[in-house]
């Protein structure tokens, strides 16, 4: 197998599944951003033969001293070298954002497993990773606890009979916070997630809510439901990690302590369930679990994300991109955390007027037909948000 972002929280979660089950998972190549002492410990401990780094700014010299023996490659093509070998059976894809799309489909194409981490991945491009899976043979297999969850309760099970997903949400750090007082969230306060333990991009989302969000545009993709039979559902605990109802009106969830080496493991290791390094769950020891709806209007990234769904085509994309680029802005204190959604519907509505590239369409949102275009508005998405940005013209917030 191959670890996609392998220093990051799901890439170094996934080296412990590894090491604890060497003897059903050889790595053999990993890929990071660029050199770190992060990275050596994982070639160190996982042995890979191939090696990809991203950045070309920072060029392997110092890897590659140290491990001759690697077979390295640097810069933009580097995913997609790693996706086209075939000494790789399984790719863990746990890159951040739209940089996982081409390694994705490069994968499925070849009829290679896929356990899928970065979910704007399906979110920008849905339909050609759907079209990919089909025509290559390959499998998708979801990483996302909530997506793994369902994921597991649909083994087995006939998919006429099922009537909705309920996707659960912890509700972030400030889910009981008036709108006054969120008006004035650090970085640090976005930054201290109360269940998870996570990267910073998935965190400020997971603060906002359009995390939850772009998992009902994932899940739409994944189990071929329309968003009006995908709820979310506000459940502070993170023990319940998603429901399924079917037909009869029974439900399913799956359970256990929020730890991502489960979800993880299921996906590596499916559908063989083996001793995980994660602890029982003790309910007597949680007692309780409590649930209750979503408040739309302190959250309005949940609604955003139904219309962009809805709307279809390039919109996703577009959502995606400009929603990395704000949560950046907030990160780098350029704009308050309750600007970072307003200004991806900025762009959103910027671009129902203005196209990518020499395409022009009646409607800008039936674009996206092609890997070309979704790059196209995804690049479009980042320019425009930065030129927003720039006319801000104002000095760090926050500290």
């Amino acid at each position: 197998m191959a670890i996609l972002g392998a220093t990051g929280s799901i890439g170094l979660a996934a080296a412990e599944v590894c090491l604890q089950h060497a003897d059903e998972l050889e790595v053999v190549a990993l890929s990071a951003r660029s050199t770190s002492d992060r990275l050596v410990g994982l070639i160190r401990q996982l042995r890979p033969s191939a090696l990809a780094l991203t950045d070309s700014q920072e060029g392997g010299e110092t890897v590659h001293a140290l491990f001759p023996q690697l077979e390295l490659q640097v810069g933009e093509g580097s995913l997609l070298w790693l996706a086209q070998r075939e000494d790789i059976d399984l790719f863990l894809v746990a890159v951040v954002g739209i940089a996982g799309l081409q390694p994705t489909l490069a994968a499925l194409d070849r009829g290679k497993t896929v356990a899928l981490a970065t979910k704007e991945v399906l979110v920008a491009a849905g339909p050609l990773i759907l079209k990919a899976l089909e025509e290559g043979g390959g499998q998708l297999i979801p990483v996302d606890s909530e997506h793994s969850a369902i994921f597991q309760c649909l083994q087995g099970q006939e998919k006429r009979s099922l009537r909705r997903i309920l996707l659960t949400a912890s509700g972030g750090p400030f889910r009981g916070w008036p709108e006054e007082k969120m008006a004035q969230v650090t970085v640090e306060q976005a930054m201290a997630h109360p269940t998870w333990r996570m990267g910073p991009k998935i965190t400020i989302d997971s603060a906002t809510l359009l995390n939850k969000g772009l998992e009902v545009i994932e899940a739409h993709y994944l189990f071929d439901l329309p968003p009006e039979r995908i709820e979310i559902v506000i459940h502070p605990q993170s023990i319940v990690h998603s429901l399924v109802e079917f037909q009869d009106g029974a439900l399913l969830a799956q359970l256990s302590l929020p730890d991502m080496r489960l979800p993880i493991q299921y996906a590596l290791l499916y559908p063989r369930r083996l001793p995980s390094l994660v602890a029982p769950l003790d309910l007597t020891q949680i007692g309780r679990l409590d649930f209750h709806r979503p408040d739309l209007e302190r959250f309005p990234a949940l609604r955003l994300a139904y219309t962009v769904l809805k709307r279809g085509g390039a919109a996703p994309a577009i959502l995606s991109a400009a929603d990395e680029v704000a949560v950046q802005l907030f990160l780098d204190r350029r704009i308050g955390f309750l600007e970072i959604i307003p200004l991806v519907e900025q762009v959103l509505s910027a671009y129902e007027d203005t196209l990518p590239g020499a395409v022009k369409l009646r409607n800008p949102f039936s674009a996206a037909g092609s890997l070309e275009e979704i790059l196209a508005a995804d690049h479009w998405a980042r320019q425009k948000i930065s030129e927003i940005a720039v006319l801000l013209k104002r000095p760090p917030i926050n500290g």
